[in-house]
């Protein structure tokens, strides 16, 4: 079985090779702001679910489903310079951020922002060790 998600958005074809299932999503619906976000690897905050890292695999004025997704409880910018989560798009994440486990999939379903990451961003709040709760 192929580990493989493709995503065709107006014609283009995302792959990525480390999802867990095979999947292929057809954006067919009308062209938003929110889906041009699919395929992207972002930041979500909402009201009830906090922050969340992940990548867009659906998205409307309904909700989002993030792949490959982290909830994050605590964060700092890893630059000290830069300020809140849109610092952390930009720079990544400080050691003493605390992160939730992975999850394969995150359906949102409330209101929603989308902030992307930068690549190196993403990979450090991915890789960060998750928070064990005490």
């Amino acid at each position: 079985m192929s580990n493989k998600i493709d995503i065709v958005v107006d014609g283009v074809k995302y792959v990525r090779a480390d999802s867990v299932q095979p999947e292929i999503v057809n954006f067919t619906g009308e062209n938003s702001i929110a889906s041009r976000m699919i395929g992207k690897k972002v930041i979500c905050r909402t009201r009830n679910e906090g922050l969340n890292a992940g990548i867009v695999l659906l998205a409307d004025e309904s909700g989002v489903v993030l792949n490959d997704c982290r909830r994050i409880w605590f964060h700092k910018p890893r630059d000290k310079s830069m300020s809140w989560y849109e610092g952390v798009s930009l720079s990544g994440i400080s050691a003493d951020s605390k992160v939730s486990e992975t999850v394969s999939s995150k359906t949102i379903i409330e209101d929603y922002s989308l902030t992307e990451c930068t690549d190196d961003a993403f990979a450090s709040i991915m890789e960060s060790k998750p928070n064990e709760q005490g």
